[in-house]
């Protein structure tokens, strides 16, 4: 009968050891951390410039109603 072949044990070795690993992986998790506080004080910006947006637009409309409603009320004498 057929002996299996043998097969040669190899040592396992430590995997190769990138020494700029360490400060590379730092770097990448605080431009994590930088960019999603950006985004979070992005997004509060835009909420402030969409409030602010409404409040100008709705004071140019009351504005304008009341400056039309004057003038026909002086053109029809209400």
């Amino acid at each position: 009968m057929a002996q299996p072949a043998r097969t040669h044990r190899r040592e396992r070795q430590a995997p190769p050891v990138d020494p700029s690993a360490v400060p590379r992986a730092y770097r990448l998790e605080r431009a994590k951390r930088f960019a999603r506080e950006r985004r979070a004080r992005e997004r509060n910006l835009a909420h402030l410039r969409f409030w602010l947006v409404l409040v100008l637009l709705t004071s140019a409309l009351l504005l304008l109603g009341f400056t039309v409603w004057n003038q026909v009320e002086q053109l029809f004498g209400l």
